[in-house]
């Protein structure tokens, strides 16, 4: 089929890219003069969070190389603005690090596999996630103690494959690049036959296990019923902390107000059919929990609602404060009046398929306003533990990931000047090859850094982190 006119140009207008940007540039990395201290960014990120819960996250980080990176955005977002621009904008999940894919319950209930963290979500160049992406994969390497030779096939099969499938979204029409997705029986169809049996077991096992993680689960794992029969959730300081707990007396009631005024404003970012869903649900408990890792600090409640006149049918909520981008420093601040709605938007557009409850609202107590996302705890989420893969298998996660990936940027990006821009030549693979082994490297300084940071009692690392 002859490619229309108007796709040529688009494609050549990509290709132009090129001679202001080389790919080859795209591969360079060493420490500017004036690289900002890593360990005073994270410092200045925990001025806006939860001071109690910052040691926490400290210890989170300072737990391995890899636990480091994955807390680290922010870091890696101030090295990026150092490089060469492509200028070829798509929506960025902005912490696209391979531990930040994993799969969940589609609308229609089908298990599929999709990036799942856009806390940082911002439009800007292509190859900011991927750099991202690709690092990731050269840490994790590293820490399963692969050789470079094998890191290499596996980076190199991350980039391929991103360059690969930009290339046939390319060539697709525009509804159809949205439809895409990649369900659990489309990486059994396609990729079982290439691990050992144990393998294929292992992940039809893991999808089994995920779909028994439901509202229901959560309500077993982190509630206990009071002796008069009242739900309540569990106390686990610092990790779980039921509201009274959190909240002084004092400050109850105008925390409770507030809540009650959040949840209007997050009824109405809803989808009017799932309005109608949610107004069925009445609060019963809420709590602070601990989460992620470079997360750590920021406010993160888990909310237990119940069906009017039926306490067997239960929901969990996550409600996970939303702050600045790490990118919109370099890259310009969001158009979104507020980051709940942000990181919302940024998710629709990205995933092939939402969480239906997925929306946005904001709390506001004592003239303090903070910005929140709403969404399932639950809903038969799931990720990989990639420290259990060997390399065969960690290459076919490479591969899901530069898909996922590419699928997700051609859904904001033009895909065909995208195309034009990364060819199809390997030289993209080579150099991001070369990027990421060199990041990883810088990864390590960091890490190291931030550990003589805690010795030198910079800054303060809680005894346990989890």
């Amino acid at each position: 089929m002859t490619e229309s006119k108007g796709r040529q140009q688009r494609r050549l207008a990509g290709k132009e890219v090129r001679k202001k940007v080389p790919r080859e540039s795209l591969g360079m990395w060493a420490p500017p003069a004036d690289r900002r201290d890593p360990v005073q960014i994270l410092i200045d990120q925990g001025d806006s969070r939860v001071a109690d819960l910052i040691p926490i996250r400290y210890a989170r980080m300072l737990s391995s190389e890899f636990a480091f990176y994955r807390g680290a955005a922010a870091v890696m977002a101030s090295d990026l603005s150092y490089s060469p621009n492509t200028h070829l904008t798509v929506q960025l999940a902005g912490d696209a690090h391979l531990s930040n894919f994993g799969g969940y319950a589609s609308p229609d209930r089908t298990f599929v596999f999709d990036v799942n963290d856009f806390d940082e979500t911002l439009p800007g160049p292509f190859e900011w996630d991927l750099k991202r992406l690709v690092a990731s994969f050269a840490v994790a390497g590293r820490s399963n103690g692969f050789d470079e030779q094998t890191r290499a096939g596996i980076i190199g099969r991350v980039v391929r494959t991103y360059r690969e499938s930009v290339q046939t979204f390319s060539q697709m029409p525009r509804m159809d690049v949205w439809y895409s997705r990649l369900t659990a029986q489309d990486i059994i169809d396609k990729w079982s036959s290439k691990v050992d049996k144990s393998y294929r077991k292992a992940f039809e096992k893991q999808v089994e296990k995920a779909q028994t993680k439901t509202s229901q689960k959560a309500l077993q794992k982190l509630t206990s019923t009071d002796a008069d029969g009242t739900i309540r959730f569990l106390s686990n300081p610092p990790f779980m902390e039921p509201f009274d707990e959190v909240v002084g007396t004092e400050d109850r009631d105008a925390f409770k107000y507030a809540a009650q005024a959040a949840l209007v404003e997050y009824r109405r970012s809803l989808i009017s059919d799932r309005r109608v869903l949610f107004s069925g649900y009445r609060v019963v408990d809420l709590a602070r929990k601990v989460v992620g890792v470079g997360s750590v600090g920021t406010r993160c409640w888990v909310m237990l609602l119940m069906a009017d006149h039926d306490e067997s049918d239960v929901l969990m909520l996550q409600l996970k404060e939303a702050q600045a981008s790490v990118l919109e420093q370099y890259l310009g601040r969001s158009r979104a009046h507020q980051h709940g709605r942000r990181v919302v938007e940024g998710q629709r557009v990205m995933q092939a398929a939402s969480d239906i409850l997925l929306g946005w609202t904001q709390v506001t107590v004592r003239d303090q306003q903070v910005d929140f996302y709403v969404r399932q705890m639950w809903d038969w989420k799931e990720s990989a533990d990639i420290s259990t893969m060997d390399a065969t298998s960690l290459e076919i996660y490479a591969h899901l990931c530069g898909w996922t990936l590419a699928r997700a940027h051609s859904r904001s990006g033009d895909r065909v000047a995208l195309a034009g821009y990364l060819g199809t030549s390997d030289t993209l693979d080579r150099v991001l090859t070369d990027f990421a082994e060199a990041y990883a490297d810088q990864n390590v300084k960091d890490h190291a850094a931030l550990q003589e940071a805690a010795s030198a009692g910079r800054i303060q690392v809680a005894a346990s982190g989890w």
